[in-house]
């Protein structure tokens, strides 16, 4: 799959093998030639992607209250993992969105791409969606979630992002750092960044 990802992001090198597959992590390692000429073997985690959704509904952000098994209800804009079979992180964040909200959006843009731990190949880019098209019913998976929408004025939604109280939109904390405003939020700059297929 074609990517846009940070410039220094770090990435498993070709020469790693896959040692553990795992259901979300597969656990890759490489042997990597030391500063004193001796041999270590070093490892990295890899899992998929995982899409993030800013949506806007005319002057409010989209989040959601997300319940499933085994854990407390969480607070966090529409997304998730990419699957294998989304073409791109495109085709997956509209999936999310629409699975999740039931929106769908005439707009998109890729606006931020992090990479949340160093030592795993995972990437979360967030998309800005505007120009809502229309909105239909949630089609989640009613035995493993459960979803209720959430309509935030950009303070709310940066109170959400920055007060640490919400762990899942801990990675939109980067992107509310630059901007101040909804407008700025809407006007943010398509991201920039290396382009690789992984």
């Amino acid at each position: 799959m074609r990517k846009v990802i940070p410039e220094k992001a770090a990435l498993i090198p070709s020469t790693a093998s896959l040692a553990f597959q795992g259901v979300i992590f597969d656990v890759y390692q490489w042997s990597q030639k030391m500063f004193d000429g001796s041999e270590a073997t070093f490892e990295m985690l890899k899992r998929a992607d995982t899409v993030q959704i800013m949506g806007i509904d005319k002057d409010k952000i989209v989040f959601i209250l997300d319940e499933q098994p085994g854990r407390p209800p969480q607070v966090h804009v529409p997304g998730g993992r990419v699957d294998p079979d989304d073409a791109s992180w495109l085709s997956a964040a509209k999936r999310e969105m629409l699975e999740e909200t039931g929106l769908e959006f005439k707009n998109w843009k890729l606006i931020s791409v992090e990479q949340p731990i160093i030592k795993i190949e995972w990437f979360c880019p967030v998309y800005l969606a505007t120009d809502l098209s229309s909105k239909t019913s949630q089609k989640t998976d009613e035995e493993g979630e459960k979803i209720e929408d959430l309509y935030k004025s950009f303070d709310e939604a940066r109170e959400i992002v920055t007060s640490g109280k919400y762990p899942a939109v801990s990675y939109l904390t980067p992107l509310f750092s630059r901007v101040s405003s909804f407008k700025s939020l809407i006007d943010s700059s398509e991201f920039k960044g290396q382009e690789v297929d992984r």
